[in-house]
């Protein structure tokens, strides 16, 4: 919990310095690749290692991150330094919660049996856009086990119309119907 909280502190002052310099986009990469990184285990367990001295770890986060912004090398260089490595990707999350709120987008998945083609995804991003009112930034996701049809996951709302779900509701119609 605690984490969760520092990560969205982080991530609203974040927010302010990428408005400030016009950076939205740019820290939004720059956090998610910072993310990446410190979720690989080993290069956790490196930078969480007591024996290894703090200089060697700055040093290797500017290596690994030479391409971000330098504001961004000094949040990880301070999470690491205050042994938070695992809140970064609150603080990603939480920047490109706050991100999508300012920029008036609405994120959504869609998951699919089989890959969707690209008229499709235009479609369903149309649909959902309509259904919420604003841009929508769509992520695919292929799943074999729901058989058929989608399932749209908005926030904390569940569109099913899985082929698999589907035949849940079935199979319980025709439990009540025998019982």
């Amino acid at each position: 919990m605690a984490n969760r909280l520092s990560g969205q502190r982080y991530a609203q002052a974040i927010l302010e310095l990428a408005l400030e310099n016009q950076q939205l986009e740019q820290w939004d990469q720059d956090l998610r690749l910072a993310a990446d990184v410190l979720g690989d285990d080993e290069f956790a367990l490196f930078l969480g290692h007591a024996d290894v001295p703090q200089e060697r770890k700055i040093s290797a986060i500017e290596s690994v991150l030479s391409d971000a912004h330098p504001l961004v090398q000094n949040l990880v260089s301070l999470l690491v330094s205050r042994g938070g490595v695992a809140a970064m990707r609150d603080v990603q999350e939480g920047y490109s919660q706050l991100l999508d709120e300012h920029l008036g987008r609405q994120r959504a998945e869609v998951t699919t049996a089989v890959p969707l083609e690209p008229a499709e995804l235009e479609r369903i991003t149309e649909f959902v856009r309509q259904l919420v009112g604003r841009e929508v930034v769509l992520t695919t996701r292929v799943d074999e086990n729901i058989l058929g049809g989608l399932i749209v996951q908005i926030g904390d709302q569940l569109l099913d119309g899985s082929a698999a779900s589907g035949l849940e509701r079935m199979r319980q119609v025709v439990r009540t119907q025998a019982a």
